[in-house]
Formats: C-alpha cells, sequence, structure tokens
C-alpha cells in the first residue's frame, strides 16, 4: 500500500521544492514525476525547463494532463517514489476538456482511488485555492469547488498532509493520527 504525503500551499509558497525534497528523501530505487502542466506559452515553457533543471537526471518524468489515475496505477512499483505535481493544474485541464463537472467529480474518485492502490510511495502537491476572493465567473467558482473537493478527498487518504506558507512547512496531518 502507498506511503502518501499531499502537500498543498499557495502559489510560490514552497510546496514544489518541498515535494521534489520528500521524493529524494524516500528510500526509491526510482523517480518519477508526473507532471500535470500543459506548457501553452513561452513563459509556462521556460517554468517548465527551470522545474525540469531543478530535478536533474536521476528523474523520469510523464508529461500526463488528463490520464492521471491511469497513470499512477501503470507506473507505481514497489522500489519507486512518484511525484504528481500538481492536481490544481489536472482539476483545471479535466474542466477544460471536460466542461462537466460530474465528469470532473468522478474522476477525482478515480484518483483517490489509483493513489490508494499504489505499491509505492506518492507525493501529491496542489494549490490552496480557497483562500482567496470567490471567483467572478460560474467556470472559476466550479473549478474552486473542484480543486477543493480534490484537495479533501486527497487530504483524507493520505498518512501526512503538509501545507507550505512563505517557504515554511506546516504540518497538517501527522503521519499515524487518526
Amino acid at each position: 500500500m502507498a506511503n502518501v504525503t499531499f502537500i498543498l500551499g499557495g502559489c510560490r509558497s514552497g510546496k514544489s521544492s518541498l515535494a521534489l525534497r520528500t521524493a529524494e528523501a524516500a528510500e526509491a530505487e526510482q523517480r518519477i514525476f508526473i507532471a500535470t502542466a500543459v506548457p501553452f506559452d513561452a513563459e509556462m515553457q521556460d517554468r517548465v525547463r527551470r522545474h525540469q533543471a531543478e530535478r536533474g537526471a536521476g528523474w523520469k518524468t510523464l508529461e500526463v494532463p488528463l490520464a492521471l489515475p491511469e497513470a499512477l496505477t501503470e507506473h507505481s512499483r514497489e522500489g519507486r517514489v512518484i511525484l504528481v505535481d500538481c492536481l490544481t493544474l489536472w482539476v483545471s485541464n479535466l474542466l477544460l476538456e471536460r466542461a462537466d463537472p460530474a465528469v470532473v467529480e468522478s474522476r477525482i474518485a478515480e484518483l483517490a482511488r489509483a493513489v490508494k492502490a499504489c505499491a509505492g510511495p506518492v507525493i501529491l502537491v496542489s494549490n490552496e485555492v480557497g483562500l482567496g476572493v470567490v471567483p467572478d465567473s460560474q467556470l472559476g467558482r466550479q473549478f474552486r469547488d473542484l480543486a477543493g473537493m480534490a484537495n479533501q478527498s486527497m487530504a483524507a487518504g493520505a498518512d501526512e498532509v503538509i501545507m507550505t506558507v512563505a517557504g515554511i512547512p506546516v504540518l497538517i496531518k501527522p503521519r499515524n493520527s487518526v
């Protein structure tokens, strides 16, 4: 059964760096990075290149904008750590692709089952989007609600939940807690 660490925080809060350090500290023969971002513009392409350089050569990177539960099922093995960055981009991709919140909710449930069935450690990264203003569009509110649902689902099933604030990890759910 997976050892699941869920790391969330605001944009540029240090969550991806913490996730990377956590994965590198894991006892694993292989490290897999599952990227959910779709780099549509030059700025995002540059951001992706910087993140790849931070990881170095010891990582296998998979670009998985939509089929995240399937990728976890396919690539999880004992001796492998999988880092998924990030769930909010995945939710956004699904919502824009499917435009049906019920389908996204179903995919979140599939992800929770896939994570639970993983054979090795899994580190999930997500943005905490519920601390800001209420979005002024229906799509924005749907995204916020679905991201919150995904975060709650992953936190409930995680062994450990950490929130990053200004680069400082704050333990929300310690290992071996109820």
